[in-house]
């Protein structure tokens, strides 16, 4: 199945990586990468690097905010394009996080993610996707999509960003 886990509000990764526990639960070989996050930087990481060891790939450059950083962010994703088109011979389950973000920063391009797609259904696999922006297209082509919309931000009444909630 294609999973996508988008939306403004908060809780993508985290489904995502409850979608990854529950999956290794059950006896599943499961890989996670990560867009855009640099490594160590987010709680969540530390577990699934112990959880998953080689399966675990987080080596981004950080959120794009500037075009010159375009070629080095790029060269990064690539390098998590390679990484998750080689998970995918082996794994049951392959999570990518902030794949949308990238998408959308053409940092992964449109016939990269489709040939991921492409391989997950030939392998009869499951590809979790997650971030803000999903496309129409991605939308029609997964089989389950969840939208996580905010109500109430506590940044947007000046509390920074807290430790173990969003990072």
């Amino acid at each position: 199945m294609i999973l996508i886990n988008t939306g403004n509000g908060k809780g993508k990764t985290t489904a995502s990586v409850g979608l990854a526990i529950r999956a290794i639960g059950q006896g599943f070989v499961v890989a996670f990468g990560q867009f855009m996050k640099r490594p160590d930087q987010a709680g969540e990481q530390e577990v699934l690097h112990t959880l998953l060891g080689a399966r675990f790939h987080a080596k981004g450059k950080g959120f794009l905010t500037r075009e010159e950083q375009f070629p080095s962010h790029r060269a990064v994703s690539e390098e998590l394009i390679a990484w998750a088109m080689e998970q995918m011979q082996d794994v049951d389950m392959l999570v990518l996080d902030e794949a949308l973000y990238a998408l959308q920063s053409k940092l992964l391009q449109e016939d990269e993610l489709r040939n991921l797609i492409a391989l997950s259904r030939q392998r009869d696999n499951h590809l979790v996707l997650s971030g803000r922006g999903c496309p129409d297209w991605l939308r029609d082509e997964a089989d389950l999509v969840t939208e996580m919309t905010e109500i109430k931000h506590p940044y947007k009444a000046g509390i920074p960003a807290q430790k173990g909630i969003e990072f």
